[in-house]
């Protein structure tokens, strides 16, 4: 299960489709040192985007 407190490190491990969803929103960071470590929440502060879009379509590459 994806949760907004999972870091980016953890959820690109776990799901490699992740990056293409995250990509989508305009996250090309995936890779570097500060996303192992931060959370999608706080990825999402950081660019401006919206939580909540960005959860449901991370849940649809799950089902």
């Amino acid at each position: 299960m994806i949760t907004k407190d999972m870091t980016i490190g953890s959820l690109v491990r776990s799901n490699p489709k992740s990056i293409d969803v995250l990509q989508s929103f305009g996250m090309g960071c995936v890779g570097c040192p500060s996303a192992q470590a931060e959370t999608i929440a706080e990825a999402c502060m950081v660019h401006g985007l919206n939580i909540e879009k960005l959860m449901d379509a991370l849940q649809s590459i799950e089902e």
